[in-house]
């Protein structure tokens, strides 16, 4: 079985299945058309991070293809550029990209096939084309001046004769084609698919692809603070990434284990959670209904605050130890009442006070570049309702969210099982470089130029990412791989599919087609990082008893429109009888589950 956030995705991961490939074939295969199909949402330049394990060892792993800040990143150099954020577009936010790597050493490691024969059909849509979604369309326009009057490259890529792409038509993207097949041109005559690998993976960390995107990125640009600065990123920030494998963190919740990202991700936020809640009873967990989304909402705030206080590549493992301990959790559901806190509440761990960041809740007023790179969906929402500190919104016309990001998950006959959120290096992150044909990504805004904080941006440390997919296990064995876009709102949003499958007992698709919701009183993690003391946003076929529920409690109710919320997958198997199910998401009408 095969589910992901494009339709073409899921056909080609589950084209290498057909053909005899395994989950880890597929799921390349998947991506590297990701890169091509849904590049609003995620490129070459971007970042990954999976969880996966394989049929002859169940051991949850974590693939890590999130680049470092390069050498030259430094809180000084940017506060010297007079900036107090790092920008949410420009190469200034670039990581180094992690993506590239991390899929072609997973597919080393744990696949069969070649790398020619995984990277055909990725090749053959950018080269031929692919009939374009409408979201990319509406995204390229929303930057067309950007790209026009800054980014040209960019416009001569995405707009080629000065033209928006609508829904339906053809794109190409000829540069990634030729750059692809000049990379597996560098292992042509290597005697093993192990070197064959290795070429690839060495012409793109040390070749052709580091010096092309280093050289065009010296040259200032415009970012989204509405200044010009050049890129730091250098050849040897490229050279010294290697992509690689972490042990998962995990807890048990319900008779199931949840297995996560370390707090370089911030997938122990669903395990904080899902702590806190467990004390609950389950009535009291039903997020359709007032008190079950009231009481979701407020753990979520709780875990989501420790996350921004105490979250970081260089974490001290005796810190998340701590938080993820039972006493931590009851000490933190307590805090839970019947009103919606409008409060930051991290807990102090170890005695140590923790880290509160900046709490901003109004933008700055000059952009410089448009709103779509801004960083990963956020409701396009109107102001809330003045008063008291609760009310309603209502979205905009539009009724959707913005995004950029990808999911897939793939399980085999075998019992291998993968979940893997692409993101990062979206077309709107900084300017195509001209010959590769995508762009770097802007991940280093997660970062904080704060030198208490635990993701401070720090020369050759991972920003603190919020790519966050999920595996399930049951008895040590994996069962499910979940996951979805959505930054801040990935494990809010799959915090309610695992409420609403382990203990309300719904099917897959029910829970992914089930209301959903969200809290946004936190600092975001993009640019321009702002918060919504006491917001909840909720999708209004949770029904006007619940919402009106929630306004009563002190939330500040956003209306996110019917289905507007999320765009999860998952794929799984049940050990004892071999079944394969997956279930993809409606919303956005680019999800697709296929399988047999």
């Amino acid at each position: 079985m095969t589910a992901s956030t494009h339709w073409l995705a899921s056909a080609t991961g589950q084209s290498v299945l057909e053909r005899g490939g395994n989950a880890f074939d597929a799921a390349v295969a998947a991506a590297f058309v990701l890169h091509v199909v849904e590049p609003h949402l995620n490129g070459p330049g971007g970042d990954v991070t999976a969880v996966f394990a394989t049929a002859a060892d169940p051991t949850p792993v974590v693939l890590n293809g999130q680049g470092p800040a390069p050498a030259a990143a430094s809180i000084e150099h940017y506060r010297a550029e007079g900036l107090d954020l790092v920008p949410g577009a420009g190469g200034l936010a670039a990581a180094v990209p992690g993506a590239v790597d991390a899929w072609v050493v997973l597919l080393r490691d744990h696949g069969t096939w070649e790398l020619a024969d995984v990277l055909e059909p990725a090749i053959g849509y950018a080269r031929d084309g692919h009939p374009v979604i409408g979201r990319v369309g509406t995204t390229i326009a929303s930057v067309a001046d950007l790209f026009r009057e800054h980014w040209p490259s960019s416009a001569e890529l995405w707009m080629p004769g000065g033209r928006v792409p609508q829904a339906g038509d053809v794109i190409t993207n000829p540069a990634w084609a030729r750059t692809l097949e000049r990379l597996l041109a560098a292992g042509a005559d290597a005697g093993s698919r192990t070197e064959r690998i290795e070429a690839f993976r060495r012409e793109w960390r040390e070749g052709f692809v580091a010096r092309e995107a280093v050289e065009f990125l010296r040259t200032p640009h415009r970012h989204s603070s509405g200044t010009d600065h050049a890129a730091v990123v250098e050849v040897s920030d490229f050279a010294g990434f290697s992509a690689g494998y972490e042990q998962a963190t995990t807890i048990e919740f319900r008779g199931t284990t949840v297995a996560k990202t370390g707090p370089f991700g911030q997938g122990p936020v669903l395990l904080q959670a899902l702590r806190i809640l467990d004390g609950f009873d389950d009535a009291d967990l039903d997020p359709s209904t007032v008190r079950g989304a009231h009481t979701v909402l407020e753990a979520l705030k709780l875990a989501l605050a420790d996350r921004d206080a105490w979250y970081g590549s260089a974490a001290d493992p005796e810190v998340l130890r701590e938080l993820l301990s039972e006493e931590y959790a009851a000490a933190r559901r307590a805090l839970i009442t019947d009103r919606a806190s409008h409060e930051f509440r991290p807990g102090s761990v170890g005695g140590r006070a923790p880290f509160v960041p900046p709490l901003r809740t109004e933008a700055p007023s000059a952009v410089g570049v448009g709103e779509p790179t801004l960083g990963e969906p956020t409701v396009q929402a109107a102001a809330d309702v003045e008063g008291d500190g609760a009310g309603e919104a209502d979205v905009d016309a539009s009724g959707t969210t913005r995004g950029d990001t990808c999911h897939v998950d793939v399980v085999d006959r075998w019992g291998n099982v993968v979940s893997a959120t692409p993101s990062g290096g979206w077309l709107q992150s900084s300017p195509t470089v001209p010959e590769l044909g995508f762009c770097l990504g802007s991940r280093l805004q997660m970062t904080w130029l704060e030198e208490g904080a635990p993701s401070a941006l720090r020369a050759g440390e991972r920003p603190r990412t919020t790519l966050t997919p999920t595996l399930l296990l049951r008895d040590g064995v994996p069962v499910e791989a979940l996951g979805t876009p959505g930054g801040d709102q990935q494990d809010q949003w799959q915090l309610l599919y695992l409420l609403r499958t382990l203990v309300g007992g719904y099917e897959p698709q029910q829970a992914i087609d089930a209301p959903a919701l969200h809290t946004t009183s936190m600092p975001g993690s993009f640019w321009p990082r702002t918060w919504t003391p006491g917001g909840a946003v909720v999708e209004d076929r949770i029904g006007e008893e619940v919402i009106a529920g929630l306004v009563e409690r002190g939330h500040v109710v956003t209306r996110s429109g019917p289905w507007a919320l999320g765009r999860l997958s998952c794929a799984g198997r049940d050990p004892r009888t071999g079944v394969l199910h997956a279930a993809a998401n409606s919303r956005g009408a680019q999800g697709y589950a296929v399988g047999r």
